[in-house]
């Protein structure tokens, strides 16, 4: 019993990491003034269980840290994956400017207390590094500098012990890293008086209403279509719309390409908002319909139904290939992704996952059903093999050492950075490749969670032993130097970007999060705010972030020598 509650075996490690995170959540749901830090208590509690004296086989410390990390940002890149590039257009270079700009900043942070206070660069280094909660720059900049010490003969212990101080530097300024963060972005949110419900609505606005799908009712009254078909009548936007029905004398058509139009026909479209006067120049004037007037009538003959896409060898096909109207003589109006209504256009790449709103004979929806799967519970079945090979693949790229001339130590992305962007690829272009993905939000979430409560579990925990001891050996400078290397540049860079680019406050918090390299307050910013629109942001500059925050760790390791 000793072993198993003192001891560093692996019963003791995972007992000892279960109850520091599920202490750390039970403690994250507590509020003070409307206010939690989530799981980000979870690293507060391993330091304190450090501090006591409770250890990890370093072994295990260090795969529990970089394994959940892995999990973490990996689960995010197969979720905004599938928009990540389009958020990127639409101002992901300026978010990457001032991602590379508040990376730059904290170096200067750094570099001007150096010079101010007499504090040695290679301190300044490790505490940068836990200012931006960034271990990939804190192990990058371990490795230079331990390489240096034994090409300048010196010895193995010289080498260890100048590893060790970056990392007492790191671990005492890594929390104000994660709690100052958190706590400007609480205090700009008063300041600026956000109201989140506001800032959401204008995301959504900006990215669902331009590609999702609305229905518009016309009577058909422009003379320039009397007597042609649907197929010739949409010919320049046959991709934009979809005519879902037709009701002439109040009786409703089977739709198909080679329906003939008359005057007085009322038509049931589907198109995206872009298009909806394009619509109305084309059949005629909008009439006030309801989508139960269509039910009502004719409903003996034509129904419709949404089908899920539950086959994963129809992702990275289009509509047109399926050829569903010639085929089964129905129509798709709709397709559902991820909660949005697409328009069912032709060239509309499909995945698993999706729901389709299909329009037709009951009978031959049926035999689409067949087609499609239709079979929403095998849904909870998640594709694990790409995962994990995405997770290998993610691992060999981010250890591909990258020269970049005049410094003489290769850069890697490491082990956060390059699963982060093989993810990101496989959520985007899997479909087109076919590979299934999919996976259900839940899971997804749970992989999550289990991922950061696992890392800030062993960061906590590896930084409690020495956190003490370094603080009373002069190390509480540390606390004020991280504190300024964190709150300066964020709160230049929040500022600049509301006041003066008048970014949504989600996207700010996403921008900060990815550039800082913080899953905490990624986390944090999910969890109290409700969206996930920060992790598109957060995505769209983590890996150059990551790159950077890389870089600089080793470029001023070579400096200080």
């Amino acid at each position: 019993m000793n072993d198993l509650f003192f001891g560093n075996g692996i019963a003791h490690s995972i007992m000892l990491f279960a109850f520091v995170i599920a202490i750390g959540l039970y403690l994250g749901r507590f509020k003070i003034k409307g206010i939690s830090i989530g799981s980000t208590w979870i690293l507060f509690i391993g330091i304190l269980m450090g501090h006591l004296g409770f250890e990890v086989n370093p072994s295990v410390l260090t795969f529990m840290k970089e394994f959940g990390l892995i999990l973490f940002v990996f689960s995010i890149g197969l979720q905004v994956g599938p928009g990540f590039f389009q958020s990127f257009k639409k101002g992901g270079v300026l978010l990457n400017v001032l991602a590379v700009c508040l990376v730059l900043l904290a170096v200067g942070t750094a570099c001007a207390i150096h010079f101010v206070t007499g504090e040695s660069l290679q301190t300044m280094t490790g505490v940068m590094s836990g200012a931006v909660t960034n271990t990939p720059g804190l192990g990058a900049a371990q490795q230079t500098l331990s390489d240096c010490i034994v090409a300048a003969n010196g010895t193995a212990k010289d080498a260890v012990d100048a590893s060790a101080h970056l990392a007492s530097a790191y671990a005492v300024a890594y929390p104000m890293g994660v709690i100052g963060v958190i706590m400007l972005m609480i205090f700009f949110k008063a300041v600026f008086k956000i109201d989140l419900k506001k800032e959401k609505a204008v995301l959504d606005a900006e990215s669902g209403n331009a590609d999702a799908a609305r229905r518009v009712h016309c009577e058909v009254t422009n003379p320039a279509v009397f007597g042609k078909t649907i197929k010739e009548t949409v010919a320049d936007l046959h991709d934009k719309l979809v005519v879902s029905r037709v009701m002439r004398e109040g009786e409703v058509l089977t739709v198909g390409p080679d329906t003939v139009l008359h005057e007085g026909d009322k038509v049931l479209i589907v198109t995206s908002q872009p298009n909806h006067d394009a619509v109305r120049i084309i059949f005629g004037k909008e009439i006030p319909m309801h989508l139960v007037d269509w039910q009502h009538v004719g409903e003996e003959n034509v129904v419709s139904r949404r089908l899920s896409i539950t086959k994963s060898k129809l992702t990275g096909k289009s509509l047109k290939s399926l050829n569903i109207r010639a085929v089964y003589g129905v129509n798709v109006t709709r397709v559902l992704r991820a909660g949005v209504e697409l328009v069912a256009g032709p060239n509309l790449i499909l995945k698993m996952g999706d729901s389709i709103q299909v329009v037709g004979e009951s009978k031959n929806i049926d035999a689409l059903a067949e087609l499609v799967g239709n079979k929403p519970e095998s849904l909870s079945h998640p594709n694990l093999v790409p995962i994990f090979l995405g997770i290998v693949a993610g691992i060999i790229f981010g250890s591909i050492p990258m020269m970049i001339p005049g410094i003489p130590h290769a850069i890697k992305l490491g082990l956060a950075g390059g699963p982060l962007i093989i993810a990101i690829l496989l959520g985007y272009f899997g479909p087109k490749w076919k590979i299934t993905t999919y996976t259900t939000l839940s899971a997804n979430l749970m992989v999550r969670e289990i991922g950061i409560s696992f890392f800030m579990a062993a960061v906590g925990l590896g930084a409690g032993t020495n956190f003490i001891s370094s603080i009373l050996n002069g190390g509480y400078w540390w606390i004020l130097y991280g504190a300024l290397i964190t709150l300066i540049p964020v709160s230049i860079i929040f500022l600049l970007a509301r006041l003066v680019f008048h970014l949504n406050f989600y996207q700010i918090c996403g921008l900060v999060a990815g550039a800082t390299t913080n899953p905490p307050v990624l986390a944090f910013a999910q969890n109290a705010y409700g969206t996930d629109y920060t992790s598109v942001n957060y995505a769209t500059v983590y890996p150059l972030s990551m790159f950077m925050r890389v870089l600089v760790a080793q470029l001023l390791i070579l400096l200080s020598l």
